[in-house]
């Protein structure tokens, strides 16, 4: 734990303000729901993610997407990258995901991009670097929240993604929304 050297008191309603640098650096917006944690005399915050609640589940899931698609699978909330499987999954993991993907994810619609057909293929994470030629984002979207995304990814020359492996991606995210019904 890093100390920051801010010190706020609590109000009488209990309230503690959270100061606008740490909000930015944590990506933190009003209404996000934060869990509490305790131990002795210490109190954690934390981003809550329902996706990252059902981490096996989700890691699962990526694993079984990639092996029926032979794309890379790529399960994230709405900050960041959970989990990854399949060719350069490592490349993926715990990174925070890009304001392009960002928007994809407001918006609340599935996204499909093949750079054969001139699509415009948006990188999943901040500062992707690497040539991705096709790829399918589908939201997790639940009573009207989007809790993320289940994302195929494609770097062969002239690459596209199937029907089929979109549907298998539309089936992902809708079985993980479900799980929060």
């Amino acid at each position: 734990m890093k100390a920051t050297g801010i010190v706020r008191r609590i109000d009488e309603l209990g309230r503690v303000v959270i100061p606008k640098e740490i909000r930015s650096t944590l990506r933190l917006k009003s209404g996000d729901p934060l869990e509490i944690f305790t131990d002795r005399d210490e109190l954690m915050l934390k981003k809550y993610s329902p996706i990252a609640s059902l981490e096996k589940f989700s890691e699962g899931t990526a694993k079984s997407l990639s092996d029926l698609s032979g794309h890379v699978a790529v399960i994230c909330d709405t900050d960041g990258v959970l989990h990854a499987s399949g060719k350069g999954q490592r490349e993926y993991d715990g990174k925070n995901i890009s304001d392009n993907m960002e928007k994809i994810l407001q918006g609340r619609k599935s996204y499909v991009a093949n750079a054969v057909e001139g699509g415009d293929v948006v990188p999943i994470y901040s500062g992707q670097s690497s040539e991705v030629t096709a790829q399918i984002i589908v939201p997790i979207v639940c009573n009207g929240d989007c809790l993320g995304a289940v994302a195929l990814v494609s770097y062969e020359l002239g690459a596209k993604i199937e029907p089929a492996a979109c549907k298998l991606a539309q089936l992902s995210a809708n079985i993980l929304a479900g799980q929060f019904e």
